[in-house]
């Protein structure tokens, strides 16, 4: 048994196969689409709640796990582990890192360390697999929390979506609000900021364009240095695997992953939204 538990929020969205091999824990965010409350990850598919979405009138909204559901899932995983580390969803975008602080807060049965990531999505996964790798190297938990400290300071996330009503009705838009009422055909190029919140960069006028631009910033941030890179998209497998490609050959590669947005994610960013997250070792 390792010693210390890995707990992550959907938003994360890693496939069962990796968090499997890592031993890493997730706790959902959730929907609330009308009436009805679905658990993210569990009870939608990308591909069910980007069909759904595309006929429903009304988007759906999403809330954080509450500090009731981390002390529970706290106490499951100190009667197996010493210590837990949590990288969670940024604390610029959701109140899932606040809920987190208060229950550990409250948690004497083992030790708690609540990292915010200030990114979501392909940068919390790259942080979450990085600190996977140093509990399997045996690593401490204060160790471990540095380590994902460190991703996090050191991490770049670029997006760019079809369109920033999603954000904006989801009140996720920030500093990309600039841009609304653009010519149609105008695509933001996003980032997370200082603070992990949602700015906008600069703006292109094709998604072609947006992509290499996408290619461009990740060039520039890597240097001719080994990176770790997380591809992401919503509903957009097929641009996301060429996008992949390109980068695989104009970077050096230590891991080149690729990631669907969850429903939680998808629901402020829109179908189409293609972004990447990388930081250098």
């Amino acid at each position: 048994m390792s010693r210390i538990a890995i707990l992550t929020d959907s938003s994360a969205y890693l496939p069962p196969d990796m968090l499997e091999r890592h031993d890493i824990h997730v706790i959902p965010l959730k929907l609330h689409w009308g009436e009805e409350t679905l658990v993210d990850g569990v009870d939608l598919t990308p591909v069910e709640f980007y069909t759904r979405l595309a006929a429903s009138s009304a988007l759906p909204s999403t809330s954080q796990p509450s500090m009731h559901d981390f002390l529970q899932v706290f106490d499951g995983l100190a009667s197996r582990y010493e210590g837990v580390l949590v990288p969670l969803i940024s604390s610029g975008i959701s109140g899932t890192v606040a809920s987190a602080l208060a229950a550990s807060a409250e948690f004497t049965k083992a030790p708690i360390e609540v990292v915010d990531t200030h990114s979501t999505t392909a940068g919390l996964a790259l942080v979450v697999l990085a600190a996977a790798r140093a509990v399997e190297q045996g690593r401490s938990l204060p160790e471990v929390t540095q380590i994902a400290r460190d991703v996090v300071r050191k991490l770049h996330v670029f997006f760019v979506v079809d369109t920033l009503k999603y954000l904006h009705k989801g009140g996720r838009i920030g500093g990309a609000s600039r841009y609304l009422g653009s010519a149609l055909g105008i695509k933001p190029i996003l980032f997370f900021d200082g603070e992990g919140k949602i700015d906008a960069l600069e703006r292109v006028r094709t998604r072609q364009k947006a992509l290499t631009r996408l290619v461009e910033l990740a060039e520039e941030k890597a240097g001719n240095n080994p990176v770790h890179v997380g591809v992401m998209h919503a509903n957009a497998p097929e641009v996301a695997a060429e996008f992949q490609s390109r980068l695989a050959e104009r970077l050096k590669c230590d891991q080149l992953y690729t990631f669907e947005l969850s429903p939680a994610i998808g629901t402020h960013v829109g179908p189409g939204t293609i972004g990447l997250a990388l930081y250098v070792e």
